[in-house]
């Protein structure tokens, strides 16, 4: 079987400020990845400023813009200039009053391949996204690239199984979450590890499930509460993985970086002829998943 490895790059950064500062960022990031090889580069959740969900303020809906925009237009141009896939996550104005956590994906030609809506939104302390974002509409559908058919998520998504194999069942060959996650500054930090942990290993398990390689890219840095509270430690942790879920590269929790590894793409073929999940699936007996809890 013919070996075709992939070079992928994450970008985990921490915020500068506003959009014009934290793109000027990205765009040194990605000339940088593809100097380094990379033909698919994968950006993290909200990229262009500030986790601004940390509080409820109509003025936060000023950030937004429409897709296409002027963020789309500098990062489609972006992904043109150095011949890659690039991955994006911006907060999509749809309409007044209508709003959405949307990633966008632009082909190596700079043409929008596609986007994905978040579909699963929090609201829990310091995560308030269920002011900003109305759940997404486009349902869990792969965007067909250059490089291979991507399953595209953001972050709240990450802690579903479901999405992650419904990707995979309309022939995703990768999943990839753009994300911002992080620690509560006062928490304890046994509490810390069990959390972070709990995050990598959900993304391991959508990777052995399914047999397919998982790219998770993760803010970095700590952001200020604009309320009375301590603010978020963004963990960093950035990861690829292997269809086994097994680490191909890792992040630091503490720094940005740049990210890089080589996945192979054929991996998925073998590993789903040992382990044939999809085979096996009983879907004669998975009515019930279409509840909300089986009372």
């Amino acid at each position: 079987m013919k070996k075709t490895t992939l070079p992928v790059a994450l970008v985990q950064e921490r915020n500068h400020g506003d959009a014009d500062a934290n793109l000027a960022v990205i765009e040194q990031r990605v000339a940088e990845s593809a100097k380094r090889g990379a033909k698919l580069v994968l950006l993290q959740e909200l990229h262009n400023g500030p986790y601004f969900c940390q509080h409820e303020s109509v003025h936060e809906f000023d950030l937004a813009e429409p897709i296409p925009g002027p963020s789309t237009q500098r990062l489609g141009a972006l992904a043109k200039q150095h011949g890659v896939v690039l991955v994006s996550s911006l907060f999509e104005k749809r309409a007044a009053g209508l709003y959405h956590n949307t990633a966008v994906v632009f082909d190596a030609d700079g043409s929008t391949a596609g986007k994905y809506r978040k579909m699963h939104i929090p609201d829990d302390p310091g995560f308030y996204e269920k002011f900003y974002f109305t759940p997404g509409d486009l349902g869990f559908e792969p965007i067909d690239t250059s490089v291979g058919r991507l399953g595209l998520m953001v972050c709240w998504d990450q802690w579903y199984p479901e999405g992650a194999r419904l990707m995979a069942l309309a022939g995703a060959e990768l999943l990839l979450y753009p994300t911002a996650i992080g620690w509560d500054p006062g928490d304890e930090q046994a509490e810390k590890d069990r959390q972070r942990n709990a995050w990598i290993l959900s993304h391991r398990g959508h990777a052995v499930a399914n047999g397919l390689p998982v790219l998770s890219c993760n803010r970095v840095g700590h952001e200020q509460s604009p309320m009375d509270a301590a603010g978020i430690d963004f963990w960093g942790s950035s990861h690829v993985l292997g269809p086994q879920g097994e680490f191909l590269a890792e992040a630091s929790t503490s720094e940005p970086e740049i990210l890089m590894a080589e996945v192979d793409m054929q991996r998925s073929e073998h590993v789903r002829r040992i382990w044939p999940f999809l085979r096996d699936r009983r879907i004669d007996a998975y009515g019930d998943l279409l509840k909300r809890y089986r009372d």
